[in-house]
């Protein structure tokens, strides 16, 4: 594929820059949702640009089945380098996002540098771990020049307050407050924020080859989900989801097949036993 073909599917895949009042919808302004008609099951035949939703063979989200992963003593860590700098938050109709500009940082993914772009929250979580599904899962959306995808993802389950979400919390209000005041994707400034407590706890991290797990279920997507669960509280994650609408308020896609894929895993505790 030509690169200037690779960046206009990423534009739309990334941003979704068109939006209805009340629902997503693509670059041609059709429509997706999470029940129904609209709903994950139907996304294939929605649009010619879903075809991958439903006849696609590398798609997500994925069950990770620990025991099934494969140790490569070979992989790196994940290094993420990001700095604290402003954001702006977007009320995507299907999901909440922060998005970047260049300068926010990198992660190095087989020696490559992905620039973040963007992050947003599903809830519950789209990835299960042996079967269990999260209270919510962040994704981290990282895209090179060329049009490259890769994503960090974290899951939480209930508990202590998560410390980025404090920081952000006066603008999810103002979000959720706005209402249908406010059009669908204008970008609402946020300020500087602290990127540190999203570069912790990568000692472990599963990886695999998939899809985005919305319309247009791009493929070859680079997934890095790390292993350590982090924790939110249930008002947190009320308040990160109270903007959006009806069924967005659940905004997971179903699990996919693996269809014979090997999801990898990189664990530092392992790899420091066999140096030693």
């Amino acid at each position: 594929m030509v690169t200037s073909e690779r960046s206009a599917i990423l534009l739309v895949a990334l941003l979704c820059m068109c939006f209805h009042v009340t629902h997503a919808c693509d670059g041609n302004g059709v429509r997706f949702g999470y029940s129904g008609r609209t709903g994950p099951e139907h996304w294939g035949s929605l649009s010619p640009n879903f075809t991958l939703c439903s006849k696609g063979t590398y798609q997500s989200p994925i069950d990770i089945v620990r025991d099934g992963a494969v140790h490569d003593p070979g992989m790196e860590p994940l290094e993420r380098d990001y700095t604290s700098t402003n954001a702006s938050m977007v009320d995507n109709v299907f999901n909440i996002a922060l998005r970047y500009n260049d300068t926010v940082g990198t992660v190095k993914v087989d020696g490559k540098k992905y620039k973040l772009k963007q992050l947003h929250w599903h809830s519950p979580s789209e990835h299960t771990i042996n079967g269990q599904r999260f209270a919510v899962e962040l994704h981290m959306v990282h895209s090179t020049d060329d049009g490259d995808i890769t994503v960090v993802s974290i899951l939480y389950r209930y508990g202590k307050p998560d410390p980025f979400l404090r920081q952000i919390k006066d603008k999810l209000a103002e979000l959720s407050a706005e209402g249908c005041k406010a059009e669908k994707g204008d970008p609402l400034p946020v300020g500087v924020v602290n990127m540190r407590e999203l570069m912790q706890g990568a000692h472990k991290y599963f990886r695999y080859v998939g899809s985005l797990t919305a319309p247009p279920c791009t493929e070859n997507v680079i997934w890095n989900v790390l292993g350590e669960i982090k924790e939110m509280t249930k008002e947190q994650a009320a308040v990160l989801m109270a903007p959006l609408k009806g069924s967005y308020r659940h905004n997971y896609r179903p699990l996919q097949s693996l269809n014979g894929r090997t999801v990898q895993l990189y664990d530092k505790s392992r790899n420091v036993q066999n140096i030693l």
